[in-house]
């Protein structure tokens, strides 16, 4: 059985009611967070809430094709693979869709497992070849370049003020950063307090025990640190 070891969070953009179903469903069970959008304006507002490992998309749909999405999504600088999804296989069809950006070309109809073992080479290949661009502390995974952090039973809403103090800690992990810079890092000078507020809400909703954190420790004199694996 295919598996995803760190719950990778696939995005499922189609049309087909029935086929986001089965997809979420299967995928589910093969350990993979999935999250699913009917047309690319669904697909545009759960991109911006979540990090995600992949996209499986549909190229015919109403409104914009997947072709036209991939291309944006390039031109936009949205690094996240993609596979595309077509009822029509032909050549000129699969080119387009690779010349889209797509890193990856599946033709309708298809054997779920081949969509799984697919999805995990790709995000496999994909991962390796990247620089890494987030980090990771016990069950969860920060990236810096989206700000969103997920926990391996899925996503963890965090307001922009927790997004900025983590952003910041997940950058100098392993080192103490003050209160004072972390202010004006984020442009937040004159109200210091704030920060300590930020701090407290994290390690509500990433701690065991907020009381005793494991990851956002204070040490004294020296501000805060975030511990991260291998540091």
């Amino acid at each position: 059985m295919t598996a995803a070891t760190t719950a990778q969070h696939v995005l499922v953009v189609d049309d087909d009611d029935r086929l986001r179903q089965l997809l979420q469903q299967y995928l589910s069970e093969q350990g993979y967070h999935i999250s699913t959008a009917a047309d690319t304006k669904q697909a545009d507002q759960l991109m911006k809430v979540f990090a995600l490992d992949a996209v499986v998309l549909d190229v015919m749909m109403p409104g914009e094709q997947g072709t036209d999405y991939a291309r944006r999504l390039k031109r936009e600088g949205r690094d996240v693979p993609v596979l595309m999804l077509t009822a029509r296989g032909e050549q000129d069809e699969r080119i387009e869709g690779l010349e889209a950006g797509a890193e990856d070309y599946l033709a309708k109809p298809f054997a779920p497992r081949e969509l799984a073992l697919r999805l995990e080479k790709l995000i496999a290949r994909t991962q390796k070849q990247a620089p890494s661009s987030a980090v990771r502390f016990g069950p969860y995974k920060f990236s810096l370049d989206t700000g969103r952090l997920l926990h391996q039973d899925g996503p963890v809403y965090l307001t922009t003020s927790e997004q900025a103090c983590l952003k910041i800690l997940a950058q100098h992990a392993g080192q103490p950063v003050a209160r004072e810079r972390m202010a004006a890092l984020i442009g937040d000078v004159h109200n210091e307090r704030s920060i300590d507020v930020q701090i407290n809400r994290l390690r509500k909703k990433i701690e065991t025990n907020p009381s005793k954190p494991a990851f956002i420790q204070t040490i004294r004199h020296e501000g805060y640190v975030l511990y991260t694996d291998g540091v």
